[in-house]
Parts: structure tokens; sequence; C-alpha cells
């Protein structure tokens, strides 16, 4: 070995042992030792078992981290020796008060990271680790990706009650950020499905946290994009999948018209999916999903995943043009959580540089302000399609989305509804930052708050009168999180930097991969060289109970 960065002790026997440690950016080797009749450690043959990349590994290959168990720890004991590694290399950071970020392996965010170093490495916390058929949960680790996690799950004959629509977003992104899906109108976010947290505090202590136990924490962590602690296991909530979801896509001709069917669809109990779609100020859907085990007479089944099936919003454009009636489809459940997934969009995104000039936002408002956004964001930018998902709340304080307004029985907090607006901006890099900051202020103004996944341009003092500081500061200084970046540094846009690097351009590889097309393929290239599309084509949610 290069460097020593642990302390060694002589193995007995057919020993395991784990070594550098996960914190010294080496990669974590896990080897088998063979003592033989050798009376010296050190010359003992060294048989390795795996290597899990280390962080600049991963950065150079840009591939998605998959779950990997040794052959000689039970996933749950392998867990716990990971962990152990990460709560040492945080207690050291915290004993020198330094900051630190923490390296998943891969994201889906569209922000960049301002600190290259002082990386804290979670990525081979990449496993399901148990699933309780009986009290229908699974202990799983924050690296596992949606699709990775339905796959487990689905062997068993269930599904988490949120699963969010795109298959490299992850188990602990669904907690740490904020994630909800078209059955967020029922159960709430994804980290209402949570019923515990394992943690890592800002001083290295590990603890367990539920509604019951460290209950401020376990709700204030969610959403806060890490600022509070590492997560390294959840115990999340399934319940009983079937073999289809009945869909059905309801024509509107404004929004007006969806946001009158959107708040009856999410009155309606029987319902477990509800979103909608809007292609222009005139045309959209409603789309409203039951899950069932039975395809009625007359009604096609349509999947989405293969190389030649439509992408699912243009096929559901094509259903509901020229037909005022409403169509019903049985789409199998696994196309139904993936629909409107195809291939490594965000790797191509993040790779071509396209993610600085492309608008990726989610925005929360109330009902009553809605419909006059979508009138702003039609006359500001033309995207289209925009994606409509109603919210149900998380209890007040939070760092998700929120609005302060009540049902009548000043009791329930009012549904919200999400607006998905992805699409080209401006290309210009000054005219791109008015967009997003004229984008904010505007929504600002009609109560609204987009999710913090995104590029975030407010200035501290805008970005604190939308959140309850005092409860935030307080509660990181409870659980000593103070030495952790704070949710704004993590989340704020350096404008300044961003500027001068679109000024620089300073290679001609830079030039080129921001300037149509080169940016694209490039994108493509590096989305191909992901593998993200073998594991989607070899993917078995895509066949579950199909011919059943």
């Amino acid at each position: 070995m290069e460097d020593n960065c642990c302390e060694l002790s002589k193995p007995e026997g057919n020993a395991k042992l784990r070594l550098p440690g996960p914190y010294c950016g080496h990669g974590v080797l896990y080897a088998q030792f063979h003592s033989g009749t050798h009376a010296r450690w050190p010359t003992y043959p060294i048989q390795p078992l795996y290597m899990i990349p280390s962080p600049q590994e991963h950065m150079r290959t840009g591939y998605r981290q998959f779950s990997t168990t040794p052959s000689f720890l039970d996933p749950v004991s392998r867990h716990n020796e990971i962990v152990k590694g990460i709560s040492v290399a945080v207690r050291e950071f915290y004993k020198r008060k330094e900051k630190f970020r923490i390296y998943h392996g891969s994201t889906n965010s569209t922000r960049s990271s301002v600190l290259k170093k002082n990386l804290v490495d979670t990525s081979s916390l990449s496993n399901v680790l148990k699933i309780d058929v009986e009290k229908k949960t699974c202990l799983v680790e924050p690296n596992v990706s949606m699709d990775r996690l339905v796959e487990a799950t689905l062997k068993h004959g269930l599904v988490p009650p949120v699963v969010m629509e795109f298959p490299g977003i992850t188990v602990g992104g669904g907690y740490s950020g904020t994630s909800g899906e078209s059955s967020s109108f029922k159960h709430g976010f994804f980290d209402r499905t949570i019923n515990r947290v394992e943690m890592v505090l800002a001083d290295g202590e590990v603890v367990s946290i539920s509604p019951n136990e460290k209950g401020d924490l376990f709700n204030g962590a969610a959403g806060a994009v890490g600022s509070m602690g590492v997560t390294t296991m959840v115990e999340l909530q399934l319940h009983e999948a079937k073999k289809y979801v009945e869909t059905t896509y309801h024509p509107v001709a404004n929004m007006k018209d969806a946001i009158s069917k959107l708040k009856d669809f999410t009155s309606n109990n029987e319902l477990d999916y509800v979103d909608g779609i809007m292609f222009s100020k005139s045309q959209g859907a409603i789309v409203t999903g039951c899950m069932t085990d039975e395809v009625k007479e007359g009604v096609v089944t349509q999947n989405f995943s293969n190389a030649f099936d439509p992408w699912f919003y243009l096929h559901v454009q094509d259903k509901i043009t020229n037909n005022p009636n409403p169509t019903v489809e049985a789409i199998p459940l696994g196309e139904y959580l993936f629909r409107y997934d195809r291939g490594g969009f965000w790797v191509a995104l993040h790779a071509s540089g396209q993610s600085k000039k492309y608008v990726v936002q989610d925005l929360a408002l109330p009902y009553s302000t809605a419909e006059e956004f979508v009138n702003y964001t039609d006359s500001a930018l033309g995207i289209y399609p925009l994606w409509l998902c109603p919210l149900k709340q998380n209890p007040l304080p939070t760092m998700h989305p929120q609005s302060n307004e009540y049902e009548a029985d000043g009791k329930t907090l009012k549904q919200m509804l999400n607006v998905g607006l992805w699409g080209f901006g401006p290309q210009n890099h000054a005219d791109f930052i008015k967009a997003n900051r004229d984008l904010e202020r505007k929504l600002r103004e009609l109560g609204g708050m987009k999710w913090l996944y995104a590029h975030t341009y407010y200035d501290e003092a805008e970005f604190w009168q939308m959140y309850d500081r005092k409860w935030y500061d307080g509660l990181r200084a409870k659980y000593g999180a103070t030495s952790l970046p704070s949710v704004y540094e993590k989340v704020k846009v350096d404008v300044g930097a961003e500027k001068k690097a679109e000024e620089s351009n300073s290679t001609l590889f830079r030039w080129l991969i921001n300037t149509w097309p080169f940016g694209g393929l490039y994108g493509i290239r590096k989305a191909i060289a992901s593998k993200t599309y073998l594991a989607a084509r070899k993917a078995t949610w895509r066949t579950y109970r199909r011919s059943g």
C-alpha cells in the first residue's frame, strides 16, 4: 500500500480485514488474510475480494454506484463496519473544525458543488439490507436508487408508497432532499413514508431518529440537504403491489379546468396516483391511476421502457388530441412508476454543461395562485410541457416547500400544487440568470417555494425570509451540526464563479461542450459510458408479474 491510513492489527487465523479505511481517499479494500505458518503478519499473502472505488475514481469514471456485498460479511454487519468508518471520518473533521461534503457516488441534483475536497465517502452504502414482509418494511442504505429499491421489494409483492419517477434518484436523496410523486397527494413527500433513519451526527455520533425518537431532528433533517448529519440507513414503509396501474387520461382545456379536476380527484380515496401534464395553455391532461391485478375487457396494456415504445408524455398528448373523452389503459406497475424516464438524461445534462443553461425547477404553489404562475411562465419562458403534481404538506416548521394555508378545520394544511418546469432557458448567461431571478421573485410574490435540488439564486436574506431560520439554526445548534455547511451554503449558486467560467472557456474542449450541438453529443457519450441504459435494459421491474 502507498499510505498507512489506518492502524492494522495482526489478524488471527483466517481473518478478514478492511483497509485502509473509508476516509483516506484510496478506496476501501476488503481482503482476506491466510495466516498459514508465517510468523510476521505483514508477510501474509493478501487475497483481494473486491474494491470499492474512491471518490476520485468515481469522479473519473462517472459510473453509477450499484450494490456490492462482500461474501464474508452479512449485509447488516458489513453496513455497521462501513458506518463505523464514516463516523471516524466525520469525527476527525469535527475535531479539526473543518466543514465537509458527502460524496454519494452519483447525483440527480443540477447544482454544482463548490467544495471539491474534505469529502466523506458514503458511496458504498448502496444495498437493500432487509425486507420484512410481515411488517411491510425494508432496511435500505441511502445510495440505493429507486429502480434497485423497487426491484428488491417487488420480489416480495411489495412496493414503496412513494416512488420518484426517475430511477436514479436515491433513498437518501429522497429523505435529505424534497421528493414527491403522483402518490404524494395521499402519502405526502417521500420522507413521510419513512419509519426511522440512522444518522451520523456532525461530531461522529451514530444515532437512530424517528417521529418518536429525536423527532425534531427526524422532521428537521427531511429536506435540509444533509446539513444536519450524514444519513446512513433508512427504514422505509411498504405496501402491497399489484400487477398494473389502471391509468386514465382526462383531457383539460386550460389551467383552471386542470386545477378543478385535480381537486376533485385528490379527494377520491380510491385512487392511488394523481398528476397532470400541460402541453400548452389550452391543452393538457390529468392522469389518474389505481393499482389492480386485473385488466378490464377492452382495455389496452401499454409499456414505455422498450426502445420502440412511445415516450409517456407524447403518448398522453396523442391520446387526448381530438378526443374529448377520457382514455383508459393498463400500465404494468414498474412501467408506470418510471414512465417519465428514458435513459441517462441527468448524466447527459451534467456532462454537457447544459444544466447551466437548462431550467430544471420544481415549484410548489397554493392552488389559488397556480394558474397565475403558469400564465407567467408561458409568457416569460414558453416552456412546455409542464408537470402538475398535487402535494400533501409536511407539518410546520419544515425545509420543504410550504404554504401556511389551512382547511376549514383550522388544523389541516391545504395541499399545494407542484409545477415541474424543465426546458431550455436563455442561452446568454446573463439573460439566463435574470430569467431565473425573475422566476424566483414571481414565485415568492405568489406564495410559492422551489425545491432545493436545482439552481438557487436567492441571496441569503431572501432565502431566510421563506424559512424559519430561528428553528433551523436552533436545531443545528442542539445537535452540533453548525460545523456542517448550512442548507443555504449547499444550494446557492455562485453567480460570480459561473460568470467567470462562462467568460473564460479557456480550452477548445470547454468551448466545444458549451456549444450546440457538441455539448449534447458529449453528454450522450457520457450517458452511454455511464452504462445507465444497460442497467435499465436489464431491470427486472420491467417484467414484474407481466405474464402472471
